[in-house]
């Protein structure tokens, strides 16, 4: 890589970390300028804009950081989680939910992706799949001795949400 670009990245990396997030912002779309195919600077300045609650203007890095090589795993995982959440808080709930299945195919047990999935497809309108994925994430995930305690039970209620038995 080129050291004067991993170094500018570094910096407003940095930046967004210490809470200058806007002076980052100007940063990377310097960066974004400068290095249009790049998909980590493309991730970082969704992200930047995100924690902006620009979010609207998030959408076309998170969509340039997926669809360019060059992320690394943890960095995709991020991209699908933030653009599926950003286009959920935008009303663009189809959309958030084609992206974080998209998430899902590459992540498939990841508690997070599934839990900002269960939330739009609550927002979809799709209240059973929601709270049936929630049940299950709550089951695989949680440290309570009483809901490990009723694991089976929660995860068998869980696909099957009408049985009363």
């Amino acid at each position: 890589m080129n050291d004067d670009r991993d170094a500018a990245l570094a910096r407003a990396v940095r930046l967004r970390e210490q809470g200058e997030t806007e002076r980052a912002r100007g940063e990377l779309l310097a960066l974004t300028d400068r290095y249009p195919e790049d998909a980590e600077i493309a991730y970082q300045t969704a992200w930047a804009h995100d924690k902006l609650e620009l979010e609207a203007e998030a959408v076309p890095y998170y969509e340039r950081a997926l669809s360019t090589p060059g992320l690394t795993a943890e960095d995709r995982h991020g991209a699908f989680l933030g653009l599926g959440s950003t286009y959920r808080v935008l009303g663009r709930h189809e959309r958030s939910l084609e992206t974080l299945r998209r998430g899902l195919e590459e992540f498939p047990d990841d508690p997070a992706l599934r839990v900002f999935a269960a939330m739009a497809l609550y927002n979809a309108g799709e209240h059973h799949e929601s709270v049936t994925t929630l049940l299950k994430v709550v089951a695989a995930t949680s440290g309570d001795p009483g809901v490990h305690g009723h694991r089976r039970a929660i995860e068998h209620y869980a696909d099957d949400l009408d049985a009363f038995h």
